[in-house]
């Protein structure tokens, strides 16, 4: 190979939170010569509550957690309480930023080239070969164009992903929540709203026209925040309110973050070339809830399998496993949360009986054992028909909020 020729990577994975990390990862596992690129200084909005099952099947130490939450308040507009506990588990609070570095750093230690640097461009060279542009960012203040060659490319560089949109999904942006954060110092005593183990689920028009307000606590920090899809609807406004309501508007605040969460997976993740999507960039946060990193994982784990199975065989249509497995494993649940949120969130009557219906044990119970361990519980077929019928008394009001 001439000098003169861009270094040549069998993967090149342009994002480095949690799934692009995590494809990383296990791309340089298996022996597969990989770039990790990654923009310096990011940090993810993001409530970081991570079921036990990211720590099962990832391997992520409890010395990352900041915080584990025993119990969900949900919070009515007419200012209903209901609360869930977790019977016998827990739910972990981590901090992106420590939490992404961990993972990037980890991907490094497994053989895992590692570069900052904004992902600018993608071409071919003379053979087809993908030639990746990029300005690097590894010194502060840095700003120098660098460029990479790749058999393969994992995009999974989040909501606005510059790579899906050039090349995977270009025709129009996908519906996405904005979300915005706030992380404050957590109050140390004298709050009667603020429960260190606990976090706080807020459904009012008022916070959240078609989403919901968050207080997440991680130890020493808070998350409070707000979403929506409302055009003109102020995020901001929304958690200076939540602020006050919860007489949280007087502690420091350390930053604040915004971001698009998107609402449902891509139709399609692969270019049918050499490109394949995870994470935010293919769409993969839960409805509903908003929930996202162990489904950035997972998605980062199935793109890097898809992808190995590319380099082994040459056949571009092995990238498209990565979205068939995802959508078997999650893709009911994922059409079960969609019709939730378009039903309950759509008025504060129907988030009113939405939060009453929360009351009931076997919701409770059935919500949590599916949070925690990432599949629709069918063991309990009474507790599903019971939940079916009260779900009908309260959508036609036989049942009062």
């Amino acid at each position: 190979m001439s000098t003169l020729e861009p270094e040549l990577f069998d993967v090149v994975v342009v994002g480095g939170g949690p799934c692009g990390a995590t494809a990383a990862t296990h791309l340089a596992r298996a022996g597969v010569r990989v770039l990790l690129l990654d923009r310096a200084g990011r940090i993810k909005p993001c409530g970081g509550a991570i079921p036990p099952q990211v720590m099962k099947d990832f391997a992520i130490p409890e010395s990352l957690l900041v915080a584990r939450a025993t119990s969900a308040r949900m919070v009515s507009p007419r200012d209903r309480r209901v609360d869930m506990p977790i019977s016998g588990g827990f739910v972990g609070m981590v901090d992106r930023d420590v939490f992404d570095e961990w993972l990037r750093d980890r991907a490094a230690s497994s053989g895992a080239t590692r570069r900052s640097g904004d992902f600018e461009t993608l071409s071919r060279d003379a053979s087809g070969v993908a030639v990746i542009d990029y300005r690097s960012t590894a010194v502060e203040g840095a700003n120098e164009p660098s460029r990479v060659r790749a058999r393969a490319v994992i995009g999974a560089d989040g909501a606005n992903s510059s790579v899906a949109r050039a090349f995977v999904a270009p025709t129009k942006r996908a519906p996405h929540v904005l979300a915005y954060h706030e992380i404050i110092r957590s109050p140390s005593f004298g709050n009667s709203n603020f429960d260190q183990s606990r976090c706080d689920i807020y459904y009012c028009s008022r916070l959240s026209p078609d989403f919901y307000g968050w207080v997440f606590p991680h130890g020493e920090t808070t998350s409070i925040g707000v979403g929506s899809a409302r055009k003109g609807f102020s995020l901001r406004r929304a958690v200076e309110a939540l602020r006050k309501e919860t007489g949280l508007d007087a502690t420091e605040t350390v930053r604040r973050e915004g971001a698009p969460i998107p609402l449902h997976p891509l139709r399609r993740w692969d270019n049918g070339r050499d490109i394949v999507l995870a994470g935010d960039a293919a769409g993969v946060v839960a409805p509903a809830s908003g929930e996202g990193i162990y489904y950035a994982m997972t998605s980062g784990r199935l793109a890097a399998e898809a992808v190995m199975n590319f380099l082994v065989t040459g056949r571009a249509r092995e990238l498209r496993a990565a979205r068939r497995r995802f959508m078997r494993m999650h893709g009911r649940v994922f059409f079960i949360l969609g019709i939730m949120q378009r039903f309950w969130y759509s008025s504060d009557g129907r988030r009113e009986r939405f939060v009453s219906i929360c009351r009931d044990p076997d919701v409770q119970r059935l919500t949590w054992e599916a949070y925690m361990y990432k599949r629709l519980v069918r063991a309990r077929p009474l507790a599903h028909v019971r939940i079916f019928f009260k779900d009908l008394l309260h959508l036609f009001g036989v049942v009062r909020p």
